[in-house]
């Protein structure tokens, strides 16, 4: 058919529109507004709600930047990550966790916010907590919640032991702690369930408060693995539980943190160390009547110190929109919004105008516990260090497996963690 001159430039009027509407990923709307998109990693029913409000707040409260929620997952975000940077097609905003960022950041996919921060956010959240998303000399995220790991215990079993009850003023410290549960073991039941499944975090994060450190940075900028005494404390207190005392479960370390409430709701253990957050999961699965505590983690030569990875908000560095983005979540980690995000999440807000918020200063469901421990927690040993989940995955998970399960001797531990662990390491610092 013969196209005259009127038809072909309508089709051409055409075709510029379509390619126009294609262009920028999403970046704009028809009518001119910008469009961001949020992926947010709730999965909680209280944290997807409050999320999701807080976009709906945005939104009506700015027409001309809309927001998107994208719903993400725990289970996959490193690798949907990964794979939507490299085909160009990134969130604008990004939740994450500290100790995922790292090479992304220094892969160059996450934006430096150094300069597109307000002084309110970075004045508002303490420096122990911004050094969890520094690395080299960009910030790559915005750390807005944290769980220090705590002591689930059986109120009814603690009381009828006779035991000190520790608090955060006046803790048990790890040998006392370690005496502790052999005096609540017995009778069908053990003193402590360690959910030792992914082991490292929980070893290097608690070994904080015995002066461990592990990952070594020498004047070259470069990693070592040394195990030394203050790391083999915490280790070796779970080791000898288990092995020696059998004040342990020694069934349940191969299992997480949820496969361990049954048994603690049927009283076959008194205590389970667990992130903050599995409160939520307790008070929605325990029995009626049964009484449940907080306890902080036993405390070591330097106190009550603990490493976290807390949760973070990032921007694509190939986001067309960054001070757009950066509003949005000055927006969302308002003190008041932060709170809402805390308590969806059953988690603590790092920052310190949020952490002021009565609600989180309630004994019910260990809210006052939790909340005093915030100012001991500490970037996780592991948050800078390159090559780190190759190390965590291929050696050190392993290694502390076979520990606990007393397969191999703390002389071997070191010997793995340390010289297997340094030849994959090196891969990523030449």
């Amino acid at each position: 058919m013969t196209r005259t001159p009127t038809r072909i430039l309508t089709l051409f009027a055409c075709a510029v529109l379509l390619l126009a509407g294609c262009s920028g990923g999403g970046d704009g709307a028809d009518d001119g507004r910008i469009t961001l998109r949020f992926q947010s990693l709730a999965w909680q029913d209280e944290s997807v709600k409050a999320n999701r409000e807080l976009v709906r707040e945005w939104n009506a409260g700015h027409p001309d930047v809309r927001v998107e929620y994208v719903q993400g997952s725990w289970d996959s975000v490193h690798d949907q990550l990964l794979t939507s940077f490299e085909g160009g097609e990134a969130p604008d905003i990004i939740h994450d966790a500290s100790d995922d960022l790292a090479d992304f950041a220094y892969g160059g996919y996450l934006a430096d916010l150094t300069g597109l921060l307000p002084a309110r956010l970075k004045s508002d959240i303490p420096e122990r907590s911004w050094e969890t998303v520094t690395f080299g000399d960009g910030v790559y995220g915005v750390p807005f919640l944290q769980e220090p790991r705590v002591l689930i215990a059986n109120a009814t079993l603690l009381k009828e032991s006779g035991v000190r009850i520790p608090t955060p003023e006046h803790p048990w410290t790890w040998p006392e702690f370690r005496q502790v549960t052999k005096e609540l073991s017995g009778d069908g039941t053990y003193g402590v369930a360690w959910p030792l499944k992914e082991p490292v975090s929980a070893t290097l994060n608690l070994s904080l408060s015995t002066g461990g450190q592990l990952f070594h940075r020498g004047a070259d900028g470069k990693v070592t693995v040394r195990f030394e005494t203050g790391d083999q404390v915490v280790p070796r207190t779970v080791h000898d539980q288990v092995d020696t005392d059998h004040s342990a479960s020694p069934t349940t370390l191969g299992s997480g943190g949820s496969d361990t409430l049954p048994g603690f709701f049927a009283g076959k253990y008194a205590m389970v160390p667990l992130g903050f957050s599995y409160r939520q999961q307790i008070e929605q699965q325990a029995p009626e009547g049964f009484d449940w505590q907080v306890l902080p983690a036993p405390a070591g030569a330097d106190g009550l110190a603990q490493g976290v990875s807390p949760q973070t908000l990032s921007i694509a560095e190939d986001s067309p929109h960054k001070k757009e983005a950066a509003a949005f979540v000055d927006f969302l980690l308002q003190p008041d919004n932060m709170v809402r995000l805390a308590l969806g999440d059953w988690m603590l807000p790092t920052g310190v105008q949020a952490l002021k918020d009565p609600a989180l200063h309630t004994d019910e469901q260990g809210w006052a516990t939790g909340t005093a421990l915030a100012e001991h927690l500490r970037s996780a040993p592991a948050q800078s260090v390159r090559g780190y989940a190759e190390w965590k995955d291929k050696v050190a998970t392993p290694a502390l497996q076979e520990y606990y399960s007393g397969a191999i001797g703390m002389d071997e531990l070191r010997h793995r963690l340390e010289e297997d662990g340094n030849l994959v390491l090196a891969r990523y610092q030449r």
